[in-house]
């Protein structure tokens, strides 16, 4: 990735003094150690945004680190550069760190990186002004109960896991959710991981008539699964999680696979940010587009004047999609959907 060639310091547009001191915004994120290429990218999408805008705005960036030191420096650095709100973050222990100092200093932080639940869970005691637009990490579990959940009602579905700790809650989510609507799986089970086949586990499937099953578990074991009910002339329909999107295996994924999962950022993304992106030669890989709507966010409450008011009352018009947060700071929709491999790709499901 090639990144912008400005200062860390830098003024997008002619302004008056009174301007730029409304328009003061902070970028914290590991610019140095083995995250420093997603720090790049979270300061490349946010410097691109903010140069689209037609005022003046100073924008001040500060290294992390990824650690607790790094991230109650770059709160003390922002806090001295008097900024209005500070965008970033990738680490739970560099947030963790900066936002209290923060929050004393009326200053909020907007992530597009830290997806740890207890972050916003604990706002109501810490009356941290923290606003997230990265998925909470319990948002795929809760994907998997409601798309599924809703999909499969009239379907004889069955639901495994591989025993570890991400596989079982998936199940256990789909489960409680199937449980609730009254909807009871044809077969449930835990199934040993990382075999070469999973004939056994295809053929207890087939014995239960399940039509579709959903797996928690890993993209290996899903692609061998598919594999082993082929040769049973069985046909499943098999669904898991974003792991699939994650790993590639030595079994091709069978196509048909589903999977709750996140989509890629540029598949989403407005024209109009992909071209501003192309045109400062900066490509829209992983924290990129998160970092370029977040920044347009933390530009639009700074317009509003009361920054944290506006993001805990108004809806934004970002690059991925109208963003609004609830009372916890989370976003209040949900970037997660369906996807059918097509033997290449996963494309979404209508």
């Amino acid at each position: 990735m090639r990144c912008l060639a400005l200062p860390l310091v830098f003024l997008l547009a002619a302004a008056t003094p009174s301007n730029a001191e409304d328009f003061r915004i902070g970028v914290a994120a590991p610019f140095s150690g083995s995250f420093s290429i997603l720090g790049s990218q979270i300061r490349d999408g946010a410097r691109v945004a903010l140069a689209q805008d037609k005022d003046a705005v100073e924008l001040f960036e500060q290294d992390t680190a990824c650690s607790p030191e790094g991230g109650a420096a770059a709160a003390r650095a922002l806090i001295a550069d008097r900024v209005s709100v500070v965008v970033g973050f990738i680490c739970t222990e560099a947030v963790e760190a900066a936002l209290p100092l923060l929050t004393e200093a009326g200053i909020p932080t907007i992530t597009p990186g830290v997806r740890t639940a207890t972050l916003t869970d604990g706002r109501e005691r810490s009356g941290f002004l923290v606003y997230r637009t990265a998925p909470r990490a319990d948002a795929e579990r809760d994907a998997v109960a409601q798309i599924l959940s809703e999909r499969w009602r009239k379907e004889f579905f069955a639901i495994v896991d591989d025993g570890t700790i991400y596989g079982r809650e998936l199940a256990e989510s789909l489960r409680a959710s199937a449980e609730l609507q009254k909807l009871e799986p044809v077969f449930k089970d835990t199934f040993r991981p990382q075999l070469d086949n999973q004939v056994g586990l295809a053929g207890r499937l087939k014995r239960a008539g399940a039509t579709h099953v959903f797996v928690g578990g890993d993209r290996s074991d899903i692609a061998i699964l598919a594999r082993d009910a082929k040769g049973m002339d069985y046909v499943l329909t098999i669904a898991g999680g974003e792991a699939l999107r994650a790993e590639n295996s030595t079994v091709p994924l069978a196509e048909g696979t589903l999977m709750v999962g996140l989509p890629r950022w540029a598949d989403i993304a407005s024209p109009q940010a992909l071209q501003a992106l192309k045109a400062a030669e900066v490509l829209p890989d992983g924290y990129v587009l998160p970092a370029y709507a977040a920044a347009q966010t933390a530009l639009a409450a700074s317009e509003k004047g009361d920054v944290n008011a506006a993001l805990a009352k108004e809806r934004f018009e970002t690059a991925l999609g109208p963003f609004s947060f609830d009372g916890k700071g989370d976003l209040d929709t949900s970037f997660y959907r369906l996807f059918r491999f097509d033997g290449e790709d996963f494309r979404e499901v209508e």
